[in-house]
């Protein structure tokens, strides 16, 4: 065996524990500190209500679980707003001409340009200064934000 590879061993090493509880044992180190002992341990002690968290880990464990929960509201609320009828039609960037058509025709939001939508494109087409090519500009972005377009006479 090779001589001076070993740690030195201390026969009298006290250890302490974070509750007070202290004893003696044989170690490498002249004194320990440990967060629990057998005289503190919630199953040993039949405490088994009082959690153990040395490191914060319940209280991350929650953070962690409350900004998940603030992430799939904020991501409703989102999708809820994304297919809102309330959404105003300059959001639909249509262009100038078509979005003042729609809006001196009273069709200043999406519920109520799909519900104008739903009596026919005839309908649509009646609104002053709002043609053909307006319409099919305004059929993609509806599609494209999500809307379904409904069909002639569904409303």
């Amino acid at each position: 065996m090779k001589s001076d590879i070993h740690p030195t061993f201390y026969p009298e090493t006290k250890v302490v524990c974070a509750c007070g509880n202290a004893w003696t044992t044989g170690s490498t180190r002249k004194e320990l500190r440990v967060d629990i002992c057998s005289k503190c341990h919630p199953f040993i002690s039949g405490e088994q209500q009082r959690l153990v968290d040395i490191e914060g880990q319940v209280d991350r464990f929650y953070k962690k679980l409350q900004a998940r929960q603030t992430y799939v509201e904020d991501k409703k609320a989102r999708e809820d707003a994304r297919l809102s009828p309330n959404r105003p039609a300059l959001e639909l960037e249509l262009g100038k001409r078509a979005t003042d058509a729609l809006t001196k025709a009273g069709l200043a939001t999406v519920g109520l340009i799909l519900a104008r939508l739903g009596e026919g494109d005839s309908a649509i087409l009646a609104v002053e200064g709002f043609g053909q090519k307006a319409l099919i500009d305004l059929k993609k972005k509806l599609r494209a934000f999500g809307y379904e377009i409904p069909e002639a006479g569904a409303a």
